[in-house]
């Protein structure tokens, strides 16, 4: 399917010209489903859910080596980085790709805290800073994870956090809450308030004067950290003439990318409950015949269509640098993150008793749909940001 903006038949003043046309194009490429194919293969073979729900029952849900295999063997990591600064030059249309598969399969990896928004951060740094330079190259080549230490529920738009204070020295000192994917990074990118103004600076996970406590999370596959820093050693990698855009820059991105997991969550979740309702049987006809049932079903895949559209533009917009592509954004999570919600409850509850049991992944998809749901903005937030950014007056 392809947009395009513009109104027809409407003849430009006299002595004007006629203003260009503009599009996106929300198909998939023929690269795009070849990279699809790969990533579900992944999953398939390294990701199925009896292993996933093993590993929430343990210690450690995070997989080192499905992201070593993803990230590092698949190259996923690198899919947005520029050739020339260690990635693979593709764009974030070939990353949401990938998000949409994670979502399907609910992977307990670190690709929303690394490979999106850890990445998104370090493309706005200076090129020429060389720590900046090298630590995009290892994220982008899977071989480093990195999280950026915001609080998971940090909207795009939001203030710049001042609860980390820099020193002369770079020695961070301060606080911060429900980071996404602490746990499992090796470098923090830590966005703090320094003599100068804001800066991002990068802190060893494991160093002197860091320590990561993970509460329990309700998203059993995706673990959240508290960080406490106190002296921890900082390198600096934006100073004040680029932190502050390098890290919007980052949220903005990630919630778009989000927005095509919380896709794949529902598209998921569709499938399995229109498989599910093919095969059970009641009154010796199968229940997905009852008519309510069937209005129910199309009702979410009409919804599901709709948020394949959103997610599809937003991650357009991001990969084509688009001037609207804040607008393109709010539009996505302000709806996607609703659907997903509804596509996991609608899967829980349209499989009856099984739904409700631990062993049926179904669960999985419903704790990450309502963690997703207040990640990077909740979908009221984004509403709000959407009717200033075009202008809407406030009710």
């Amino acid at each position: 399917m392809t947009t395009t903006a513009g109104t027809a038949g409407t003849a430009a003043p006299a002595g004007t010209a006629a203003p260009a046309a503009t599009g996106q194009d929300l198909l998939y490429s023929e690269v795009e489903d070849d990279l699809r194919a790969s990533v579900r293969a992944l999953l398939a073979d390294r990701c199925p859910h009896t292993a996933v729900l093993a590993r929430c029952e343990g210690d450690e849900p995070h997989d080192p080596a499905l992201w070593s295999a993803l990230a590092a063997d698949l190259g996923a990591a690198g899919l947005a980085v520029p050739e020339e600064r260690g990635g693979h030059g593709a764009s974030w249309r070939e990353t949401a790709v990938v998000m949409e598969e994670l979502g399907r399969s609910a992977a307990p990896v670190p690709f929303l805290g690394s490979a999106v928004l850890a990445a998104a951060a370090l493309l706005g740094c200076d090129p020429r800073r060389q720590e900046a330079a090298e630590l995009l190259a290892g994220v982008a080549s899977g071989t480093t994870a990195a999280a950026l230490a915001v609080g998971f529920s940090t909207a795009p738009g939001a203030e710049f956090p001042c609860t980390v204070r820099a020193d002369d020295a770079g020695a961070l000192t301060g606080r911060v809450t429900a980071v996404a994917d602490a746990p499992a990074a090796q470098v923090l990118l830590v966005p703090a308030i320094g003599p100068d103004g804001p800066g991002l600076y990068a802190v060893d996970a494991a160093g002197a004067g860091v320590s990561t406590a993970v509460p329990p999370a309700l998203d059993l596959t995706r673990r959240i950290g508290h960080l406490d820093l106190d002296g921890a050693a900082g390198r600096l990698l934006a100073g004040p003439d680029r932190a502050r855009a390098a890290l919007e820059r980052a949220l903005l991105t990630g919630a778009g990318m989000l927005a095509s997991e919380q896709l794949g969550l529902a598209e998921w979740c569709l499938e399995e409950t229109v498989r599910h309702v093919r095969g059970r049987t009641q009154f010796g006809r199968p229940v997905g015949s009852f008519q309510a049932l069937k209005h129910r079903l199309a009702d979410l895949w009409l919804e599901v269509v709709s948020a394949r559209a959103a997610a599809r533009s937003a991650a357009d917009a991001l990969a084509s640098d688009a001037p609207d592509a804040d607008v393109a954004v709010a539009v996505a999570q302000s709806y996607c993150a609703d659907v997903a919600v509804h596509a996991a409850e609608e899967c829980v509850q349209l499989h009856g008793g099984i739904g409700m049991t631990w062993e049926h992944p179904a669960h999985l998809y419903l704790k990450r749909a309502k963690a997703d749901q207040i990640a990077l903005g909740t979908p009221g937030r984004h509403r709000a940001r959407l009717a200033g950014l075009v202008g809407l007056p406030p009710v």
